[in-house]
């Protein structure tokens, strides 16, 4: 999942912008930076295209990449074995870039919202870059915090969308490539006609 690899279309354009400038400058433009949008358009691959790009060009990355739902774990495992200290420290001090797949499912999690918060705070003081996925908008997220609500909306806000026919060709030109598959024209308009 790099940028190289990402087709860009009108549906994602700006998302792939946004992305591509805070791999650029982590933590300097839209901080934090919050993807939307359904499944299956590209959120995820954008999001580890930061990642792979600040591996690849900075010295002694620490990224931390995780789905809210292993953060939540991590977090309970965390209180069970009374090493909290060892969570604050793996997501705060060793960690100068944070990535966060489906922000939506910390919905009604009192106590993972409270330490994230925390997190959040910590990280985008020392100008650390926050980049989240979500199904959803901010302010459609329900049973979350409002404090984190509007700190999803202090950085740049990025809708990915269902791409258009052309796009969805391109997609399965680029992947037969990949793969080294001679498809005809006709395969892709199929596929792309049947899939969106």
């Amino acid at each position: 999942y790099t940028f190289e690899t990402f087709v860009v279309g009108n549906n994602n354009q700006f998302a792939h912008a946004g992305a591509e400038a805070v791999a650029e400058q982590p933590g300097k433009k839209y901080n934090p930076l919050f993807l939307y949008g359904g499944v299956g358009l590209g959120k995820t691959h954008l999001l580890s295209a930061i990642g792979n790009s600040f591996l690849k060009n900075h010295p002694q990355p620490k990224v931390v990449y995780c789905t809210s739902e292993q953060f939540t774990n991590h977090l309970i495992r965390a209180i069970r074995t009374q090493k909290t200290d060892e969570f604050r420290k793996l997501y705060r001090q060793n960690c100068n870039l944070l990535l966060i797949d489906d922000i939506q499912f910390l919905s009604g999690k009192e106590r993972t919202q409270e330490e994230f918060f925390h997190t959040f705070n910590y990280l985008h003081q020392q100008n650390i870059q926050i980049a989240v996925t979500s199904d959803c908008p901010p302010q459609d997220i329900p049973d979350i915090d409002e404090r984190i609500r509007s700190r999803f909306e202090w950085g740049l806000q990025c809708d990915v969308q269902a791409p258009d026919i052309e796009t969805r060709i391109a997609i399965l030109e680029k992947k037969a490539g990949e793969y080294g598959l001679d498809l005809s024209s006709e395969v892709f308009q199929l596929v792309a006609k049947r899939f969106t």
